[in-house]
């Protein structure tokens, strides 16, 4: 077996890591992960652990409530003990609903959106609903990717009411730093799931909009009674009423990808967040303007 640094050493190749993982079947190899990581026979977890951490690098599962996992899957969702992600208490920020690397961010400008620098897509298209996506003009976005090492629970921002979810099935394009400045409308055409929320009590609406990736297409919403994965033909939509207070666990993906936040001009980007850097769930992600 290579030994895991060389391993990792070359999973950090974005370069390489996109033209392996973009010129292979993504749905078909997005289908059989999904498989794979549930076999619970103790050599094949053992084996594809080793190799999943040796990509993907430090898993940091001195943090995880669990010691030990009957399958890579069952790592892949682990929770963490208790008190690992202190929440922010500012009632003037909304807080990251996941660990994850901060990538593009700004303001909503005529119903566009910035991928990555050059590279535009209409809110619209990515909604799937012209009417929600007019409603955010002038808002703020930001785009957080969830790398495969990182923890995969998303959480909630606020104190908030999820009030629908609506479902889209694509494609499970890489959604790394290089795919994302060479595949047009990448996050359009992946696979993705738009949730409408309101901020209680201001009322203020927002959207978070978990994105799929290879190896990655099936989301977890504990809201709904399915897993929204590739076996839907979007979009599907359905109604919600459930509330989260701010911190708390909404769902998960089944390992590591994007979530893109959506709110009116009434939020900016928190001061304290830049592109690239690193941020844990619970820390301030978006703070409120003063009027």
């Amino acid at each position: 077996m290579i030994p895991a640094r060389p391993l990792h050493r070359l999973s950090r190749s974005e370069r390489l890591n996109f033209l392996l993982t973009n010129r292979i079947p993504r749905r078909w190899a997005t289908l059989f992960m999904g498989r794979f990581s549930r076999v619970r026979q103790p050599v094949v977890r053992a084996v594809s652990m080793r190799l999943w951490q040796a990509f993907a690098g430090n898993l940091h599962l001195e943090e995880a409530r669990k010691t030990r996992f009957e399958s890579m899957h069952d790592c892949f969702i682990r929770e963490l003990k208790p008190g690992m992600r202190p929440v922010d208490p500012d009632p003037q920020a909304m807080v990251s609903p996941c660990d994850a690397i901060v990538g593009a961010s700004g303001t909503v400008r005529g119903g566009e959106v910035i991928q990555a620098k050059g590279y535009p897509y209409e809110l619209a298209e990515l909604l799937g609903d012209q009417a929600l996506a007019d409603s955010y003009r002038d808002g703020t976005f930001v785009t957080l990717r969830i790398t495969a090492s990182m923890y995969h629970r998303f959480h909630a921002p606020d104190d908030l009411r999820l009030n629908s979810v609506r479902y889209h099935s694509g494609d499970t394009w890489n959604v790394n730093p290089v795919a994302l400045k060479r595949v047009e409308r990448l996050f359009c055409r992946n696979e993705r799931a738009v949730l409408e929320m309101t901020h209680e009590p201001s009322g203020a609406r927002f959207l978070m909009v978990p994105v799929a990736a290879i190896l990655v297409a099936s989301i977890r919403l504990h809201a709904l009674h399915d897993t929204l994965d590739l076996r839907y033909r979007g979009p599907v939509f359905q109604r919600c009423d459930a509330r989260y207070a701010r911190g708390e666990e909404m769902g998960y993906f089944q390992q590591g990808s994007t979530i893109l936040m959506f709110t009116g001009p009434e939020y900016r980007v928190h001061p304290d967040r830049h592109d690239g850097e690193r941020i844990r769930v619970g820390q301030p992600l978006l703070a409120r303007r003063n009027h």
